[in-house]
């Protein structure tokens, strides 16, 4: 599947774009054809207009057409003046010598139309992360429409904010887990994306030291993430607190438990230079099911079923 609307931004810099926005024969074609072009909110004027700065002139997009639901009054107005400095979709309604007027609106009835119409359970498309809240991160699949990933869905280990995963502007993959055509709707999962327990634990072997995140701290021990799908059981430790980077020593693999062994060598007080990029395991779809567990397990039993996957 080819993904027809990506998020904004994405084809701001891109030949076709540039070309089509140099002028106003450009722009009218565009208009004929009913593409969607992209350009940069420079300012937002006291009617909530947006003004889009493009090669051959300022182009204004009026507040009705800024977003879907702003007429409605079902989208609040921090969705226009949020995307002052940012790249906008649209496609072009009038190309005159003295007006240029745009609608990122209908750019984003075009996107969802297609999403709702296209996509089903298992596709993978690609999203980035516009709004982080401790449930979940908000994210852009195509001409600024908004979709959701709930933090259960982020990763199979545990985390406590999305931003310890993603940051506002970030590119990501995401897989469709169902489409409501009546709510108008697309839910996504991330986790299924970031590899199962047996590839993940191949990154490590018995006898090595590592850094790792504590997540969670039980009576029992201090479970320590080691990468965003793997997580090993480590020894209790006193001073040790959800959240903390740590040094840990890996005593053991144990797939037939789906268990790693660790022990905590030290706290690491110092922040990492630079967050490491994810590393995606599937970026293409359609997935009919994802099975975390390996084979030879039998205590414990993960996956997911894309209910209504095309084959």
């Amino acid at each position: 599947m080819k993904q027809k609307y990506l998020p904004e931004g994405s084809k701001l810099y891109l030949e076709e774009n540039l070309r089509a926005v140099a002028n106003l024969d450009g722009l009218r074609a565009a208009a004929r054809s009913g593409a969607v072009l992209e350009g940069l909110a420079v300012s937002c004027d006291p009617s909530h207009d947006l003004i889009v700065e493009l090669p051959c002139g300022r182009a204004v997009i009026p507040r009705n057409e800024c977003a879907l639901g702003i007429a409605e009054g079902t989208t609040r107005e921090i969705a226009i003046l949020s995307r002052v400095g940012r790249p906008v979709a649209f496609r072009v309604l009038e190309a005159g010598m003295e007006r240029i007027v745009l609608s990122r609106r209908a750019a984003q009835a075009d996107a969802l139309d297609w999403a709702l119409r296209t996509l089903k359970p298992g596709d993978v498309i690609r999203a980035q992360a516009t709004h982080l809240e401790p449930f979940g991160v908000f994210v852009d699949i195509g001409c600024g429409v908004t979709s959701f990933i709930g933090i259960e869905h982020l990763s199979v280990s545990r985390i406590f904010h999305p931003s310890e995963r993603f940051a506002v502007g970030q590119p990501l993959y995401a897989a469709v887990l169902g489409v409501d055509q009546e709510m108008r709707r697309v839910a996504l999962t991330h986790r299924e994306l970031l590899g199962t327990w047996e590839e993940n634990a191949a990154l490590f072997h018995p006898g090595e030291t590592v850094p790792g995140v504590v997540r969670s701290t039980e009576s029992y021990g201090i479970f320590v993430e080691l990468a965003p799908n793997l997580s090993g059981l480590a020894e209790l430790k006193k001073g040790v607190v959800n959240g903390d980077r740590v040094s840990v020593y890996i005593k053991s693999i144990v797939p037939e438990r789906m268990k790693i062994k660790l022990n905590i060598i030290d706290v690491l007080r110092d922040r990492p230079p630079f967050q490491p990029p994810i590393r995606y395991y599937i970026t293409e779809g359609p997935l009919t099911e994802w099975v975390y567990t390996p084979e030879v397990c039998t205590s414990k039993y993960v996956a997911t079923v894309f209910a209504g996957a095309s084959d």
